[in-house]
């Protein structure tokens, strides 16, 4: 899914959907973005796949649509909760990976329009962020 992730970020938001992505980097300061919008996107086909699945006993069809759901559930914890913090849960974690996520969307963040942009995915990321937040650790650490 990391891979459908990256590709749908990166050509369907930031390409022929941008009207609806647009206010996750430019917020507006309203509660709900048009972004959310994507919740709906991705989970009714979810939906469909694991009910159609089910009910004719093609089994791969429900299986993609488990799929689908389970990355939903790991885009919520992870983007909504861990990087952009929208309920106050994780907010003071020092582990390496978290930094490292977060340092890269907020790379990802720093472009503002739909054709400039880095850092698609939101599980996997470059190790350029890796080395970054890795090396932040350690000036931070000889400093003490």
């Amino acid at each position: 899914m990391e891979g459908i992730t990256w590709l749908t970020h990166r050509f369907v938001m930031h390409g022929f959907l941008w009207y609806l992505h647009e206010d996750h980097h430019k917020p507006t300061g309203h509660k709900i973005e048009k972004n959310d919008a994507f919740f709906l996107i991705f989970a009714i086909p979810s939906w469909l796949c694991i009910m159609l699945g089910l009910q004719n006993k093609i089994y791969w069809v429900a299986a993609i649509g488990f799929g689908i759901a389970l990355y939903g559930l790991a885009y919520f914890i992870v983007h909504e909760v861990i990087i952009h913090q929208r309920f106050k849960w994780f907010t003071r974690s020092n582990n390496v990976y978290i930094r490292t996520i977060r340092w890269a969307h907020k790379m990802h963040h720093k472009h503002l329009d739909k054709h400039e942009g880095e850092s698609f995915g939101m599980l996997f990321v470059a190790k350029k962020y890796w080395d970054k937040v890795k090396k932040d650790k350690l000036s931070i650490n000889m400093k003490s």
